[in-house]
């Protein structure tokens, strides 16, 4: 039996490609729109709301709940 090739990592073009598929699958031309013109009229600051979620939380932290080990400690 072969074995299928492990693809490369996709590109940045490729990821936004696929999530835009998948936004306008899930959400339909509408609510697609709706989506992009939340995000456009800056009602969502992912910046200061990514402090309050993760606080002073580290990456080493970040992969302990993931259960991933890191060769950082």
């Amino acid at each position: 039996m072969k074995r299928k090739k492990k693809s490369a990592s996709p590109t940045m073009i490729e990821i936004q490609r696929r999530g835009l598929d998948a936004l306008s699958r899930e959400l339909g031309p509408d609510g697609l729109i709706r989506f992009f013109q939340l995000y456009g009229m800056g009602e969502v600051d992912y910046t200061r709301n990514r402090h309050k979620w993760l606080g002073n939380t580290n990456v080493d932290e970040i992969s302990a709940k993931l259960g991933i080990k890191t060769n950082r400690t």
